[in-house]
């Protein structure tokens, strides 16, 4: 019960931070490239002050793969919605979080039941049927790309959360070696930030994606990846039910529909018969 509150809380502040970038990128608050640049720079101040409040600790990250991997996934997202609808990209984002996190625990042998596979298009069929856009809109090709980019950072980024030894400090040095090539974009092309958007993007990086990834770290070595992966589904349908309470957004059979999929998927995908060890 422990580890599933404690999963249930990361969704949650992933689906927090998903709110607190649509408020300030779609709504114009803040530019892409200085939304991410702050982003950063707050969740790398936050988390490096908790982790020097400990003690002497060493800065240099084990690898370059966890600052890039997270860099890739901060500045792809950030930028693809400039372009491309809330829908599409989630589905482009969760769907390429997917494919990489299951190839990722393939590569490691990873025992994948055949109800996780299940629970799996399941979950993810109720999110296409939840975020698929009315009409034919043409997909643009910048944006899509842009958000694949974040998509394999992200699973990436996941994958390396299970060897992390101290989720904090790890966390700490990812977000403080992608500071410096995460700012550039906006020192080079400032694309305006107003003060709804600067406190928008600090809340973001110093509460709902530091604080938040480092739970999460602190969470993946005790799940398989193809549950990790499996798990994220919940973080749209979250997002879009804070965006009803918190947004006024307008409530649907729709909705309520896709929801009970998704979460009927993440059910399935976590069952095991009586005796089974966990895989």
């Amino acid at each position: 019960m422990r580890l599933f509150f404690l999963v249930a809380l990361t969704m949650l502040a992933f689906a927090a931070n998903s709110v607190l970038n649509r408020l300030a990128l779609v709504d114009g608050a803040a530019g892409p490239a200085a939304f991410a640049a702050l982003r950063l720079v707050s969740g790398a101040v936050v988390l490096a002050a908790l982790v020097a409040a400990r003690g002497a600790m060493r800065w240099r990250p084990e690898s370059a793969a966890g600052p890039l991997s997270l860099l890739a996934y901060v500045l792809g997202f950030s930028f693809a919605y400039v372009s491309l609808d809330a829908g599409i990209g989630a589905l482009i984002l969760f769907g390429g979080v997917q494919v990489t996190m299951f190839v990722g625990a393939l590569l490691r042998q990873e025992a994948v039941p055949p109800l996780r596979w299940a629970g799996a298009a399941l979950a993810f069929g109720g999110l296409v049927y939840l975020m698929w856009p009315s009409g034919a809109a043409a997909v643009p090709l910048g944006g899509a790309s842009l958000m694949l980019l974040a998509a394999l950072g992200w699973g990436i980024y996941s994958l390396l959360g299970a060897g992390a030894a101290d989720p904090l400090a790890t966390t700490a040095r990812n977000f403080v070696w992608a500071v410096p090539l995460g700012v550039l974009p906006a020192l080079f092309v400032w694309d305006g930030m107003s003060g709804a958007g600067a406190l928008l993007a600090i809340s973001s990086g110093a509460v709902t994606s530091g604080l938040g990834y480092a739970l999460w770290y602190r969470v993946l070595p005790a799940l398989p990846a193809t549950v990790a992966a499996v798990a994220q589904l919940t973080v749209p349908v979250l997002a879009l039910l804070g965006g009803m309470v918190f947004l006024g957004e307008a409530a649907s059979w729709r909705f309520a529909v896709a929801a009970a999929m998704v979460l009927g998927g993440v059910a399935l995908s976590l069952y095991r018969k009586s005796g089974s060890s966990a895989s």
